[in-house]
């Protein structure tokens, strides 16, 4: 089993991780997880644990992490805004053949006033967009 164990393990924390290196060359035999660093992946900070001194292949690993990271969250924050969508869809059939009018009438204003703040953000930035592709930006 051990041979398969990765050299890194990151604890994936809210804003980042907790970097360790993994251990299994010991006497004991026994997995040991070492803290060696703190990743920010908002700002791109990497904060050696203690008094430690990264190695080279440390601040490899770890910035191919936070690579690999930004990637996986960026790519989560478009799939929830198509369950978003779909959310949408399933909201109108159920206002449609479903709902009770006191239902209805318990959400229908925040639904409308929701709905028309994003039309007007992504009215807004459609036209932004459009205006930058004539103007040639």
């Amino acid at each position: 089993m051990s041979a398969d164990l990765p050299e890194y393990y990151f604890r994936v924390r809210e804003n980042g991780a907790f970097v360790f290196r993994v251990d299994t060359e010991n006497r004991n035999r026994r997995i040991e997880m070492d803290q060696i660093a703190v990743v920010n992946i908002r700002n791109g900070e990497i904060k050696p644990h203690g008094q430690r001194q990264l190695t080279g292949q440390d601040l490899a690993e770890i910035k191919s992490w936070m690579a690999a990271r930004a990637a996986t969250l960026a790519a989560r924050d478009v799939d929830d805004i198509h369950r978003a969508i779909d959310h949408l869809n399933l909201t109108a059939q159920w206002a449609n053949s479903r709902a009770t009018e006191e239902q209805l009438e318990d959400v229908t204003d925040a639904l409308l006033l929701a709905m028309h703040d994003l039309r007007s953000v992504l009215v807004r930035k459609k036209a932004d967009r459009l205006m930058k592709e004539r103007s040639g930006e």
